[in-house]
């Protein structure tokens, strides 16, 4: 982002509240100040600088005006919070504008966020996902193909770069979403052999929920959290944008309860080598 050689990223706080809360410290102002003079409450502002809150795209060009923030801070400020507005995009919608640009989305999201947790059932993670994995995935039901599928395919890919940085992951996927078998099982096992690599990342925590593990929590779809501000939920026919404090906070409550029963680290690693065994077996 261009805006953070003005106002520097800071680890464990994600960009627009460590950006918003430079701007107001070099215009001088506190709080209180800040929030008087834009005409919102001082505990608001606190909210919109700890992460808790999305801010409205009017508060956003009031709180530029009164710090006098460069121009590409406030176009990339405006742009964050476009990104994160809260809606339900259906998926025909996506597919009609390009499956690639919901990928763009999620990536300015991720790279605008400092920690990013996230859960699935039923599939490999898209920030995990091997490419010819990606394809198969894209490929689905023959409703992207070509160029539209190549340029999804070329999105995903581009959003894992987002791992060489300095967020913080935590990735955790039921050992189901690992043997079910996308593309065959030499594409299976080279996605496990990827999966098993990016453990090794010191800021990237990957578990794996094993099958023999007993549960009392079911939680029936996928969904991403970006620190504790957003999460988004994605189903076959729709992917939900979600901003109220109060759902974020529920979907953090059923991570918590998601990664207690996970394997991390060696455990995780010790599942993942065996199930790659087993598609190699196969092949």
């Amino acid at each position: 982002m261009a805006g953070t050689e003005a106002v520097g990223h800071e680890r464990g706080r994600d960009w627009l509240s460590t950006t918003l809360r430079d701007l107001r410290r070099r215009a001088g102002l506190s709080g209180m100040d800040a929030a008087g003079q834009a005409g919102l409450s001082q505990p608001r502002i606190s909210r919109i600088e700890t992460g808790r809150f999305v801010p409205t795209e009017a508060e956003i060009r009031s709180l530029c005006r009164l710090y006098q923030a460069p121009a590409d801070v406030r176009r990339e400020l405006l742009q964050v919070v476009d990104d994160l507005r809260s809606e339900t995009a259906a998926a025909r919608v996506v597919l009609q504008r390009g499956a690639w640009r919901l990928q763009q989305r999620l990536g300015r999201i991720e790279a605008a966020s400092a920690r990013l947790r996230a859960y699935q059932p039923a599939v490999v993670l898209g920030l995990l996902q091997t490419a010819d994995y990606a394809r198969a995935v894209f490929a689905d039901g023959g409703d992207i193909t070509g160029e539209a599928l190549d340029q999804a395919v070329a999105e995903r890919a581009a959003r894992a770069a987002v791992l060489d940085s300095d967020r913080d992951f935590t990735l955790i996927m039921a050992e189901g979403a690992l043997r079910w078998q996308a593309g065959g099982p030499r594409l299976m096992a080279a996605q496990l052999d990827h999966i098993a690599e990016v453990t090794h990342r010191a800021n990237v925590r990957i578990g794996v929920i094993p099958w023999i593990r007993p549960v009392q929590v079911f939680p029936l779809h996928g969904f991403h959290i970006y620190d504790q501000r957003a999460a988004i939920v994605s189903t076959r026919t729709a992917t939900a944008f979600i901003t109220d404090p109060r759902d974020v906070s529920d979907y953090e409550k059923l991570f918590a309860e998601l990664e207690a029963l996970a394997s991390f680290d060696d455990d995780a690693r010790r599942v993942i080598s065996r199930i790659a065994g087993d598609y190699r077996d196969l092949a």
